[in-house]
């Protein structure tokens, strides 16, 4: 039985997570920086970094109360260790092999993508090994095979934008605040269908990659074409929302036959999309499969993931105890070497 703290801090939220490899998730805490890099229309590393500072252990405290537990009670330590940003990366793992060095408690240091791949797996039901993973998010759009823990095969991935940034970028050329996709997604209910079409870039490449800068570019061709009244920016929204989502789900559908795999895991905040998951849906359960989400408090960066994913790595004995650390802000997932 082994109680893991995990640490999330890679970007712009402050993740606190305590997982009990019997008991399960005991609890989880989050600060967001979204008010703080609002004014500016996108994260500000250096800002980041500071609010890490300032709220990692506020949160580390809220989260040993929520569990009724003290930090000696803590039998392993999980941190990002990246990719991310270096300096809110450098973060939480200095905080995190501080506090295992005073405890004398050995660290793990998670792939943050790890942690999304897995986090599916804390929801009731989880998937079963081998499964097709869709990885979406504001920095990463890829497609993998998942075989087990630690067994990842990369089946296809963006060449340029990833999906998030796609539904951010849209929304900021409609005047949206920042994080704009799931305002994006919002303004969309109201949009005509069909009064605009957008390009599905890579839809009939024949492999399984993405690409998403050139529908940014034609956005912005139709905001300028355009008068951006209200009902014409929830047109545009409405037609780049259905753009990303059909690329998505048909290289999903492509991915599970080409696999031979019936199962989808869908992992990272675009996944809490709602027209991606009905689209997902309809389209993985005509081909005979399921699809698996996190439950929607965990779609986003956050502590639960991480500490999960420490967890499963704990198994496979890939913690350290000399407290040294080093952050990867780049960081290829098949990288990860558990013989290490």
């Amino acid at each position: 039985m082994k109680l893991i703290l995990g640490i999330e801090s890679s970007c712009d939220e402050t993740g606190i997570a305590l997982y009990h490899t019997e008991r399960g998730l005991l609890a989880h805490t989050l600060h967001s920086q979204i008010a703080l890099h609002n004014e500016y229309g996108g994260v500000v590393p250096e800002l980041a970094s500071r609010d890490h500072v300032r709220y990692v252990l506020p949160l580390i405290r809220s989260a040993l109360q929520q569990a009724d537990c003290s930090l000696n009670d803590v039998d392993a330590i999980a941190y990002t260790q990246g990719p991310g940003l270096s300096g809110a990366l450098l973060v939480g793992a200095s905080i995190a092999c501080a506090l295992a060095y005073t405890l004398g408690v050995p660290t793990i240091g998670v792939h943050h993508l790890e942690g999304h791949l897995l986090s599916p797996l804390l929801s009731d039901p989880a998937p079963a090994f081998p499964f097709v993973a869709l990885l979406v998010s504001g920095g990463h759009t890829q497609l993998m095979r998942v075989d087990g823990v630690g067994r990842y095969t990369l089946l296809g991935e963006s060449v340029d934008d990833a999906a998030g940034e796609a539904f951010d970028k849209s929304a900021k050329l409609l005047g949206l605040d920042y994080p704009g996709g799931a305002l994006l997604a919002r303004l969309a209910q109201g949009g005509t269908p069909g009064r605009f079409k957008l390009p599905r870039p890579m839809l009939h490449s024949g492999d399984l990659d993405f690409s998403f800068s050139g529908l940014k570019t034609a956005v912005l061709t139709l905001t300028q074409q355009n008068e951006t009244d209200k009902q014409t920016r929830a047109d545009i929204a409405h037609a780049a929302q259905e753009a990303i989502v059909d690329v998505l789900a048909s290289k999903s559908l492509a991915a599970l036959k080409q696999s031979g795999l019936n199962q989808l895991v869908v992992a990272g905040g675009v996944g809490a999309n709602q027209l991606l998951r009905s689209r997902l849906n309809e389209a993985v359960n005509k081909h005979g499969g399921n699809v698996f989400y996190p439950d929607l408090e965990f779609c986003t960066d956050n502590g639960a993931m991480i500490a999960f994913a420490g967890a499963m790595r704990l198994q496979h004995q890939t913690a350290r105890n000399d407290y040294r650390f080093n952050v990867k802000p780049r960081w290829d997932l098949q990288e990860i070497n558990y013989a290490d």
